[in-house]
């Protein structure tokens, strides 16, 4: 396992960019393009990200970097690795970069797609649970009982899953990761740039704005995310399930979770929710769990 001091020193995510204080996602891609390195080119769909690159004609990505429409980032990943492969330029990665709202919704079908097509590319959602650049609507992502504009008396519907829409696909990879983690991170991204085929990894991302936290606790809520159980990291490859950090040891039962008022009560998300609401997230909590533990039997 690589330490955080030999992580590589260069860096592809560079100052003045315009990411909100405390903001998760370029933690999280630094972390990814210091093991992908500088033969990456990265598709954007409409996204954070998109604006986190700075205002043109500058960027703070040193990769090349395309902007895409909000539905397809998966689809011109698939086009970008079709023509770097017509020119014979098997060697560089291909990252299509995008959240929640651009994976869990408006691109799940382009992703099905270049799933479907063996795309040799990483697909990475950073999940913030809403759509953050757009104003913190509700996305698939959203947690039950989250306040958002949209959802101003708490969400009442469950999350969705993808990557267990992923695993149906059938891929070599499958991955979950936390910015608090950064070297589990790397590693499972260096991982993936080995695999020879279409690889999903997707990271909790806490968004301050969003979740309504101080900009200083973004990586602490990242953590408490994995501790509480409230976000499982673990991998999927070649159709073996292995959990990885705390996850592992929650799931194992080695390891008890810190209980999860601990980590909706940092966020003002979650400050209207009855009694009611957490009895229905602690079911859908434990539920989960349960899934996973008689899942992993099964590998």
């Amino acid at each position: 396992m690589v330490s955080i001091k030999d992580l590589p020193e260069n860096e592809y995510v560079l100052e003045g960019n315009a990411a909100c204080p405390g903001c998760p996602i370029t933690i999280a891609l630094r972390t990814m393009l210091k093991a992908l390195g500088k033969d990456t080119i990265i598709t954007v769909p409409a996204s954070c990200s998109a604006v986190i690159q700075s205002l043109y004609p500058k960027t703070s990505f040193a990769v090349p970097t395309l902007n895409i429409a909000f539905e397809a980032a998966a689809a011109s990943a698939s086009g970008i690795e079709a023509a770097l492969h017509a020119q014979g330029k098997d060697d560089i990665t291909v990252l299509a970069w995008a959240g929640d709202g651009g994976s869990y919704d408006i691109g799940l079908q382009a992703l099905s797609g270049a799933l479907e097509r063996g795309t040799n590319f990483i697909y990475v959602c950073y999940n913030n649970q809403m759509y953050s650049n757009t104003g913190v609507q509700r996305s698939g992502a959203t947690p039950y009982g989250a306040w958002t504009t949209t959802t101003w008396t708490g969400k009442k519907e469950k999350q969705k899953n993808l990557a267990e829409i992923v695993m149906a696909h059938d891929i070599p990879y499958v991955a979950t990761a936390s910015i608090a983690y950064p070297t589990d991170l790397y590693r499972k991204a260096k991982k993936a740039k080995e695999i020879k085929g279409p690889k999903y990894m997707e990271i909790i991302a806490p968004c301050p704005p969003g979740w309504r936290f101080d900009m200083s606790k973004t990586v602490e809520m990242a953590r408490l995310a994995v501790e509480t159980g409230a976000w499982l990291m673990y991998e999927f490859e070649n159709g073996k399930l292995t959990f990885n950090g705390p996850s592992k040891g929650i799931i194992d039962g080695s390891r008890e979770p810190k209980p999860v008022e601990d980590w909706l009560r940092m966020q003002g998300r979650f400050k209207n929710i009855t009694d009611d609401d957490l009895k229905e997230i602690k079911k859908e909590l434990k539920e989960r769990w349960e899934f996973y533990r008689k899942k992993s039997q099964l590998f």
